[in-house]
């Protein structure tokens, strides 16, 4: 990809330009700039006022600005007289340190320092959703176990196939696309990439199922837990680091256990050492606990971890090694964002790395019958003012990530939480009124 944006518009027919950012709770932000102007936006920046999103600044800020990253350009392949770019937010010359693109970008660089290239792929699900939110899009998907439902997911054939036949055309190598657990949902998997690349994916990605979604006259949403009894929207990460070529797995040891090195170890010890403390990022609202500490689904399971372990091929545990040179983290939710989920993996797992961190005991029970069995592993927090205070306990993990962006994100995040709190519900009204 060349780096010149008003090339790449010329060659390709495009007009206009949605310069992009993700905000600290994943709202994603844009603004659309003719091709004529994108040479100037390119170099100075499109000019946003940070106070208007969840970024924590004021009104008396200056300007914030989106330069571009033309190694992030995405034609639009629904709308291709429109390409997205990823942007890195700056303000008076500097990176703004809280943005979660900069973040990221930082351990990046951190981790490239040590020698280290981490790779991931996320599973982003979704559910397909009538347009007002109150119910799934298809009357006929009811059965009691979905998943895998081969009359279901043709029935919504129509978009998943657009969807995929987009990130074909992209040369993103999806390879399979399923209905999930819960009655109107779907994953769909593409190839694992470098970090940044993937969370440039993963956002357009969100964007993209969207559009698609409404584009059909439907809806599409990662909410955590949309529906009561139903199996949440998880966003699993698959993690291996990479040595400096690229081609080398420094995860991958066939002598050690499941095939996983020292170093593999040493980073999942990190992620298990951090772990309540990462549900802030990868759990990052309300409705994100009643999918990690729900009980059991119309299913049968709820497919998400409520404790701190691990375990081999054995999906009921946060974190499963499904193979040599690589392990999952089945924790995080539809609503990560997708930079700060890579960024917090990142920042555990090198610090897992740096102490020598053990990972613990392996566990291969089946957590949902025998969980009550296991007594000396931590269990998640049970909600997110929980999750936000173990955050804040958590200190090397915080400078990791970088005191502007922690603070920020702990400020705005308490701030959610106090607006739930204050908020007044039916359920109260149905367990108080006659005490």
């Amino acid at each position: 990809m060349g780096n010149d944006l008003a090339a790449f518009a010329k060659e390709n027919g495009v007009k206009y330009f949605m310069i992009s950012y993700t905000d600290l709770f994943s709202g994603q932000r844009a603004k659309l700039v003719p091709a004529q102007a994108i040479a100037d936006m390119q170099k100075d920046g499109a000019g946003f006022a940070g106070f208007a999103t969840w970024l924590d600044l004021t009104p008396a800020h200056p300007d914030m600005l989106a330069v571009p990253d033309p190694a992030s350009v995405i034609q639009l392949p629904w709308k291709p007289d429109v390409a997205w770019v990823a942007a890195n937010c700056v303000m008076d010359d500097k990176e703004v340190d809280q943005a979660p693109r900069n973040t990221l970008k930082r351990l990046i660089t951190e981790a490239a320092r040590d020698g280290m290239h981490v790779k991931t792929g996320v599973e982003a699900e979704f559910f397909l959703i009538s347009p007002d939110g109150t119910a799934i899009s298809d009357q006929y998907d009811t059965a009691s176990k979905p998943c895998y439902d081969q009359q279901a997911v043709m029935r919504r054939y129509d978009v998943i196939a657009e969807i995929c036949d987009h990130m074909l055309a992209l040369g993103w190598g999806p390879y399979q696309n399923d209905h999930e657990d819960a009655n109107g949902q779907f994953e769909m998997n593409w190839s694992f990439d470098h970090a940044l690349a993937t969370a440039d994916k993963h956002s357009f990605f969100k964007f993209m199922v969207k559009s698609i979604a409404e584009k059909h006259g439907l809806r599409a949403t990662f909410m955590p837990k949309p529906f009561q009894g139903l199996t949440g929207n998880g966003c699993h990460a698959h993690i291996s680091v990479w040595d400096e070529t690229g081609k080398t797995n420094v995860f991958a040891d066939n002598s050690m256990e499941l095939g996983l090195s020292a170093k593999g170890k040493n980073f999942l010890g990190g992620i298990m050492k951090h772990a309540s403390a990462l549900a802030a990022i990868t759990n990052p609202t309300v409705n994100s606990y009643k999918r990690i500490n729900a009980p059991r689904t119309i299913s049968g399971a709820t497919w998400a971890p409520n404790t701190v372990t691990w375990t081999g091929n054995n999906r009921t545990h946060m974190v499963r090694v499904p193979g040599p040179g690589r392990f999952e983290l089945r924790l995080p939710d539809g609503a990560a964002n997708p930079y700060l989920l890579q960024a917090v993996i990142i920042a555990a797992g090198l610090d897992g790395i740096r102490s020598k961190a053990d990972p613990g005991k392996r566990y291969d029970i089946d957590m949902y019958q025998l969980g009550h069995t296991v007594t000396d592993a931590p269990k998640l927090p049970l909600n997110l003012l929980d999750a936000l205070r173990e955050f804040d306990k958590d200190k090397s993990l915080k400078a990791a990530l970088g005191e502007e962006f922690s603070s920020a994100y702990l400020k705005l995040k308490q701030q959610e939480w106090n607006s739930y709190a204050s908020h007044f519900t039916q359920w109260e009204r149905d367990h108080t009124l006659d005490i």
